[in-house]
């Protein structure tokens, strides 16, 4: 069971595994690591978007275009993660900022299940700087982030500042479990850290700044 906070909230994504997933390597972190929030982009920035729910996420780099849904809190104050028995869907932090609108908005999804089937972000240690995060909303349009970084942390030594942190830009992370696997499942989780670059509209085409 892999814990890790989301703006003071538990965010719960648990699994056995047979096969390690890819992880990131050290030159997909930032390259000089921030003691707080995260490092600045190294590409403009596009100005925010007004809030509108995320429907889809895609990842072209790693192949997933996924259903996004609406995570809520348990009883405990838990972020439910996205249903272990569909796998390929995605969820957002709904009590947060919405993908593209000023902040850091948070998706998560599965690396596998339980009983071995690959789940949504396998393959996200896989995502180098530079590639694009989509994710499409109800507005009809999508927000474009480049990832700035990649990188895995122990769950002891989660950095939630700056992962979650706000820094005043329209910011997004996605997270899955991963790092040092054992008998009760991951022992960490990768992050990728991404800033809105672009934004289309319907048909495709280029939103201006």
């Amino acid at each position: 069971m892999i814990l890790a906070l989301v703006a003071g909230v538990l965010l719960v994504l648990g699994t056995l595994v047979d096969r390690r997933p890819p992880q990131p390597s050290a030159d997909q972190a930032f390259s000089t690591p921030p003691a707080g929030l995260a490092a600045p982009p190294a590409h403009p920035v596009h100005p925010p978007l007004p809030s509108a729910e995320p429907v889809r996420l895609r990842i072209p780099a790693i192949g997933v275009d996924a259903a996004l849904a609406r995570l809520g809190l348990d009883r405990a104050g838990a972020l439910r993660p996205p249903p272990e028995g569909d796998p390929g869907l995605a969820g957002w932090y709904g009590g947060g900022t919405t993908p593209g609108s000023r902040g850091t908005a948070v998706t998560t999804g599965h690396v596998d299940t339980r009983d071995g089937r690959r789940g949504v972000f396998y393959r996200l240690g896989a995502v180098t700087k530079g590639e694009t995060v989509e994710v499409a909303r109800v507005d009809g349009r999508t927000a474009v982030f480049t990832v700035d970084a990649v990188e895995v942390y122990d769950r002891d030594h989660f950095p939630n500042g700056k992962v979650y942190g706000g820094s005043g830009r329209p910011e997004l992370r996605v997270i899955t479990c991963g790092g040092q696997a054992g008998d009760g499942g991951y022992r960490g989780n990768v992050v990728v850290y991404a800033t809105l670059t672009a934004v289309r509209g319907p048909g495709g085409r280029a939103v201006g700044r």
